[in-house]
């Protein structure tokens, strides 16, 4: 099937690949600590390194003095115009929304909650998957290898943190949560958005919709939260970039970052998304 035979399907046609929708996926014994499939992680359960209990234990002195330095307004939700690389996602949006269809639709995308042991407590298995390009930085060269187009696109984008397509299965709720920092902002690129229903996201006290092609440009330390009240899968590229700041905002959240970057919070993600790319490879073997 060619990329232009992919695009022309229906959102509502979309489906996993047929290994996926089987069960042919890696034994989630892979990853240490995984929960089963559909449950969470009572909040507060989880425990976390330090710098992120200290700096969430901070955040709100952290987050006011990166907000005095921030050269971009603190509101919820952002202005794309203040934000020019987001034009380079929305004039390729389709060559991405292909090479999301033919990677993170498969059985290349564990559960968020798999990754992350700081998601588990919002995130159900299996409802909120991630086919992860960067993570604070680090990247994951056999995933930038299979989506070439996603990969020049996003390498252009001044300060990037993270990028990875965020995959929602539908009827899925994501409940209220909160970023580390404010030194970070994400931007999501709307690929696949269903249409039999209502596929929404509140943060603060904003309620925002996503649409294919479009950017969507917002401060996650906003309580948010997300829903996909349809029947379809909800497909977004998620981009995070540290925030434009002068000092001394810039070096408390650019040093923040750098540990975080370096602990065993991060380190551990590394690791589990190796190890989920490693069983994936044994599904042929």
């Amino acid at each position: 099937m060619s990329v232009h035979q992919k695009l022309a399907e229906p959102a509502t046609q979309l489906r996993p690949s047929a290994d996926y929708a089987e069960g042919k996926v890696p034994n989630m014994s892979v990853i240490s600590g995984t929960p089963q499939d559909g449950s969470l992680t009572p909040a507060g359960t989880q425990k976390r390194p330090l710098i992120v209990r200290w700096g969430k234990h901070l955040r709100g002195v952290f987050d006011r003095l990166i907000a005095s330095s921030s050269l971009v307004p603190n509101d919820p939700v952002l202005d794309v115009r203040d934000f020019p690389w987001t034009a380079h996602l929305r004039d390729n949006w389709q060559a991405i929304r292909a090479e999301a269809i033919a990677t993170a639709l498969g059985n290349n995308s564990p559960s968020l909650s798999s990754i992350s042991p700081d998601h588990r407590s919002i995130a159900p298995v299996n409802k909120w998957r991630s086919f992860f390009l960067w993570g604070y930085g680090y990247g994951v060269e056999e995933n930038l290898e299979r989506c070439p187009v996603t990969t020049a696109t996003v390498a252009k984008i001044p300060d990037l943190n993270s990028a990875f397509f965020s995959i929602l299965a539908p009827g899925t709720h994501i409940p209220a949560h909160r970023g580390v920092t404010k030194g970070l902002i994400t931007c999501h690129l709307g690929l696949i958005v269903p249409k039999d229903g209502d596929v929404r996201m509140r943060v603060d006290d904003r309620i925002v919709r996503w649409a294919e092609g479009e950017t969507l440009v917002f401060d996650d330390t906003y309580d948010h939260e997300v829903w996909n009240d349809t029947g379809n899968t909800r497909v977004v590229l998620l981009i995070q970039v540290r925030r434009p700041l002068r000092n001394p905002g810039k070096w408390i959240s650019d040093t923040f970052l750098n540990v975080i970057r370096r602990s065993a919070f991060v380190q551990e993600a590394r690791d589990n998304v190796m190890a989920w790319n490693a069983a994936v490879k044994q599904l042929d073997v």
